[in-house]
């Protein structure tokens, strides 16, 4: 059993940043993908940015390049979403979420194996 808690979520002014954590616990593994993904009421949870174990590649969707920043502590096995330039449309819940090998497509929700409780980010205009 694998325990994903994220932290970090709040409220904040457009412009501002914000620093969401995900703690992972109950299993020690290798070679999985951390990702981030969010998801606003009726949608479809949205691919934020994911990480691999392996050379380090990082992955963002469009909405968030060049403003978000994803990295990965694996010896403490914790991940780390930095969002910086922050706009209203960034209010979601956040999820944290983990792909274990074999690992499928990034980009997609039903790749990933387990989830997080999910954060609230919510930016004001």
């Amino acid at each position: 059993q694998v325990q994903l808690v994220e932290s970090g979520g709040g409220l904040v002014q457009a412009g501002g940043s914000l620093r969401l954590s995900c703690a992972a616990s109950g299993r020690t593994f290798t070679g999985y993908t951390m990702s981030w993904f969010r998801q606003t009421p009726g949608k479809e949870r949205e691919f934020v940015a994911a990480a691999f174990t392996w050379k380090g590649d990082t992955y963002y969707g469009d909405s968030v390049k060049g403003r978000f920043t994803i990295s990965r502590d694996n010896a403490k096995n914790t991940g780390y979403l930095q969002m910086n330039g922050l706009k209203p449309e960034d209010t979601a819940l956040y999820y944290c979420t983990v792909d274990v090998p074999p690992l499928g497509n990034v980009y997609s929700a039903n790749s990933y194996d387990y989830w997080g409780q999910g954060t609230q980010v919510t930016v004001s205009s």
